[in-house]
């Protein structure tokens, strides 16, 4: 009997569903397995292919784990508060929180379809109020640690958008990631969150975590910390001292002017009266500017003199200050010595207005010469000489440790440690997002809403736009607004709203919990739980959502509210999936594959297989319509075999066969627990040749296939394992095991060649087909770095001798 994927389909998610085959249990006995994938935002579009690609990798995680033997929780929400609902509720003219219902019923549809193994009795939506009812509290907690507040801050306006975008909402063009549009700068009173407290803690815990090298380079990265020294330069006409953090304090000899970010508090103080109405004029126009647009290296460097000087501390020198919108207010202290001879943006900057630049560190045995261009690299210290400190002939790490000593011993000066990042703006101006727990009394003062006030629902708004100066549509709705608390007081509650990042940070601490309504998640069940073993996720969020949970656990954690200081023990990235013509997916470009249309045509198995098989996991992979057809034909080779399985006999089969199965399982095992789905496949259809070619063959080895199979095809091999007989289904059959004596192969040497030429090669154990040859090499670290997420044209595996990659281009 052929296999019918639509109607076995139905009947093992009917099943699965029916028997609670996927419901966690919070007290069971065995060990715990937290499997989670990023969820998704319910757009109107519905599921797309990445979030199936996403979705599919977890899942088969999820499943193999329950064949180990684990608890597993693999929970599924939806992320629902944010722009795009608000924007589509302003054109269709319903309630933001009727179409989210909408969109969300349509990607559970599309999920269920799927067959994912999620518990669904667990599912959160962070619209709810009954789930942000716990966002408002935790904001609240975190307030009253002194991690939330409220300035008057630059920031990123975005006109389209008409709200103000995080830092690490802008891309590195200036863009709003939301929209795409450029942002602009802008002063505003906003909610922040004091994040750049615990940038330490998040570099550090970085260490403890399983994420791959560069993801942790990333969040190193946009922590940015440096060592340095804070510099007092003092005021030659004026009280006071203009403070500069440097990570090159052994340079101070050649700072030859100083410059202050127009925002600077010293800006209007100190400029002369001669030059107030141009430093003004200058001032005016930088506020309307972003800070992308400000620090530009290519842009041209306008400034002004202030018409001060500032005393250099090691040399006693005179040195201009000049107001320039290179330098930023919200890095460091906003304000610069310049050293033009070493940086390129202050040679840049005083090349244009003809001021002085001084070498103090000349490449080692380099003649005295003029300078063209700054000179950035090492070198020895030159011209660095006064008083008692004599940095001459030093390299750079002998001179800063001693400039910072002499610095520290006169009063001028301190070791200090920086980081790139900054507070997080964490409001919003719009309607649809989690109110602020949080009013103010008459007289001015901030007062929390009662814990048992809370959730602070929204309201009802006849409008869901942004009012003409930038204020949220709840600002007009004075009966809203203005209240009376707890002790009879007349309130104003805030009109921003937060952002939709809120209900993201700690959605997988309630999925431990989900139906608590005394607490967020209870302690005992977080112990239970503990971290998430592998989030499945983008690159993308890194610096953002990913980032931002690890804020807020940290933060939870000093609390005594959460039992682990980090959220997300490993991290696995997906690649991106392309187009069949290898680029970007998307509607405009027309390569848009409808996962539904393919449930339809072919079958869910057969697209988790070819997802799968097309490359490794965090490969950017084209899609390939071929490999649908070659995952039928796959999976109608597997079904002719169990066919015949009422001639087979008991146990193994005969030696070959037992060789074959006890390598591939102990070579499936190891792909399973390093996520190279790809090589585990290709194991898979070289045993099932093996298998074909026996004469004697053995039911064991039919029920070890089914289950290693069971996780990529869980329907199909659903069937094949009913077919042999098994009730109560495959889903925890325990994983087969391998006997080590049978394991042992001996290695051959395999050339790998790029279009024809030999660049490396490559042990691998003897006996691998083709298939299982031309994954291996694929996945080589070589092979990786010269193909660059770029598949080649074509690839030629010779078993035993050579693997023959071609590349485009010749």
């Amino acid at each position: 009997m052929a296999y019918d994927f639509t109607a076995a389909e139905k009947k093992w998610q009917e099943h699965w569903e029916r028997s609670g085959a996927f419901r966690t249990e919070d007290g069971s006995a065995r060990p715990k397995f937290y499997c989670l994938a990023q969820f998704p935002y319910p757009s109107g579009a519905g599921l797309h292919m990445g979030h199936v690609e996403i979705y599919t990798y977890a899942d088969i995680i999820a499943r193999f784990k329950l064949h180990q033997g684990f608890e597993v929780l693999h929970p599924m929400g939806f992320d629902a508060f944010g722009l795009p609902t608000e924007n589509h509720a302003i054109k269709e003219g319903l309630h933001p929180a009727i179409i989210t219902e909408r969109n969300c019923a349509n990607f559970r549809r599309q999920l269920k379809d799927m067959g994912f193994s999620y518990d669904w009795s667990r599912e959160v939506t962070t619209s709810d109020p009954a789930y942000y009812r716990w966002t408002q509290w935790i904001w609240k907690r975190l307030y009253e640690k002194g991690l939330a507040y409220k300035a008057e801050v630059p920031v990123n306006w975005c006109d389209t958008c008409r709200i103000v975008a995080a830092n690490e909402e802008v891309d590195a063009e200036g863009l709003h990631e939301r929209c795409g549009k450029p942002t602009r700068a802008r002063r505003r009173s906003q909610w922040m969150f004091r994040i750049t407290a615990y940038a330490e803690q998040l570099l550090k815990g970085l260490e403890e975590l399983d994420w791959p090298e560069s993801s942790k380079k990333a969040q190193r990265d946009w922590i940015g910390r440096s060592e340095g020294a804070t510099v007092f330069f003092g005021l030659a006409e004026h009280e006071g001292r203009i403070e500069v953090y440097t990570t090159r304090p052994d340079t101070l000899f050649g700072a030859t002017y100083m410059v202050l970010a127009p925002e600077h508090p010293l800006v209007g103080r100190i400029t002369v009266p001669g030059e107030r109405a141009a430093v003004k004029a200058y001032v005016e126009r930088a506020a309307g500017r972003s800070e992308f647009e400000r620090g530009e290296l290519n842009k041209e460097k306008t400034g002004v003199a202030t018409g001060a000087y500032a005393i250099n501390p090691v040399n006693g020198e005179r040195i201009p200050v000049w107001v320039a919108d290179y330098v930023l207010m919200s890095y460091g202290t906003g304000a610069i010595m310049a050293v033009p001879a070493h940086d390129e943006r202050d040679f840049e900057f005083a090349r244009v207005h003809k001021l002085p630049v001084i070498e103090v560190v000349r490449p080692e045995g380099a003649a005295p010469s003029t300078l063209e261009q700054a000179h950035t690299g090492e070198g020895v210290m030159v011209n660095s000489r006064h008083g008692d400190l004599d940095l001459d002939g030093l390299r750079q790490r002998e001179a800063v440790a001693k400039t910072i000593a002499w610095l520290e011993a006169k009063g001028l000066g301190q070791r200090k440690v920086n980081y790139r990042l900054r507070d997080w703006v964490f409001a919003r101006q719009r309607y649809w997002g989690e109110p602020f727990p949080i009013y103010y009394l008459e007289n001015g003062a901030a007062a929390l809403l009662d814990d048992g006030d809370l959730p602070l629902e929204l309201p009802e708004v006849e409008s869901y736009q942004p009012t003409d100066n930038g204020e949220s549509p709840l600002a007009p709705l004075e009966n809203w607004i203005r209240f009376k608390d707890r002790q009879g007081r007349t309130g104003r509650r805030e009109s921003d709203t937060m952002p939709n990042w809120a209900g993201s940070c700690w959605y997988y601490l309630r999925f431990m919990d989900p139906h608590n309504s005394r607490e967020f998640a209870t302690l005992e069940r977080q112990r239970r739980w503990g971290r998430v073993d592998v989030y499945v996720g983008g690159t993308e969020h890194l610096n953002l959502h990913d980032l931002y949970s690890r804020f807020w656990q940290r933060a939870l954690f000093d609390l005594g509210l959460v039992a682990e200081p980090e959220p997300f023990q490993k991290l696995l990235h997906q690649g991106m999936m392309l187009g069949p013509d290898g680029s970007k997916m998307s509607k405009s470009a027309g390569n848009v594959v409808n996962p539904d249309q393919i449930l339809v045509d072919h079958g869910t198995d057969v697209l988790r297989l070819n997802l799968c098989f097309m490359g490794p996991v965090e490969a950017n992979k084209p899609w390939s319509e071929e490999g649908l057809f070659a995952m039928r034909r796959f999976i109608g080779r597997v079904e002719r075999l169990y066919a015949e399985h009422e001639a087979w006999e008991e146990g193994e089969g005969e030696l070959a066969a037992r060789i074959a199965l006890h390598r591939t399982v102990k070579a499936v095992t190891a792909d399973m627990e390093r996520y190279r789905f790809n090589t585990a496949i290709a194991r898979l259809m070289e045993l099932l040749n093996e298998l074909q070619r026996q004469v004697r063959r053995g039911r064991k080895a039919l029920e070890a296939f089914a289950v290693m199979l069971s996780p990529f095809a869980p329907h199909f091999a659903e069937e094949m394992w009913e077919r042999l007989g098994h009730g109560g289904g495959i889903t925890r059959a325990p994983y087969p095991g391998f006997d080590e004596s049978l394991c042992a192969e001996e290695e051959v040497e395999i050339a790998v060649q790029f279009n024809g030429k030999i660049r490396l090669r490559a042990k691998v154990p003897g006996g691998l087909g083709a298939a299982e040859l031309q994954a291996r090499m694929l996945e080589l670290p070589e092979v990786r770095e010269k193909l660059a997420g770029k598949p080649p044209l074509k690839v030629i595996a010779v078993p035993g001798r050579l693997v023959n990659i071609i590349l485009g281009g010749g």
